[in-house]
């Protein structure tokens, strides 16, 4: 049986939320304020519907933010995961769908394969590019020295 739980956590929801957590942290260090779970509606037409995104700030802030993270990493064996990169572009489209006036950013984990010599990010950015909205910023956060890395630059 195949067991997709991250190593040493108690859940992946668990992993998740605490990666969300260090993104909170630090916008908070670079005096963005945010909020977890901010809900904005989308819709390709005129018909919306909510979309909880995981961080964001409301209307009435000056700088109007909203950011998805994902601490996703290649799989045991040094694969891609395809099916978490789904998820990543499932990601893309709630950006491409969410309102223009928004700051949009895309937080994740570094994790770097030796094997493929390039982060899951990056490999990201090289096969799906033509899935990123222009304006997204890709930022990769390194667990091992607290710094980000913006991978992409936007094309506003």
């Amino acid at each position: 049986m195949n067991n997709f739980q991250r190593e040493n956590a108690i859940s992946n929801a668990h992993v998740g939320r605490d990666f969300e957590e260090v993104a909170l942290k630090y916008f908070e260090k670079n005096n963005i304020i945010l909020n977890k779970g901010v809900s904005l509606p989308v819709g390709v037409n005129q018909k919306k519907k909510n979309h909880v995104f995981d961080l964001g700030n409301t209307s009435s802030d000056p700088e109007k933010v909203i950011v998805e993270c994902k601490s996703h990493k290649w799989t045991s064996g040094g694969n891609v995961p395809s099916a978490k990169l789904t998820v990543w572009n499932e990601a893309m489209y709630y950006f491409y769908l969410a309102p223009e006036e928004y700051r949009k950013i895309f937080f994740i984990l570094k994790d770097y394969s030796e094997k493929r010599g390039e982060t899951l990010g990056e490999y990201y950015i090289r096969a799906y590019d033509h899935l990123i909205p222009g304006d997204v910023e890709i930022m990769e956060y390194d667990n091992i020295d607290s710094k980000v890395r913006l991978l992409n630059s936007i094309s506003t």
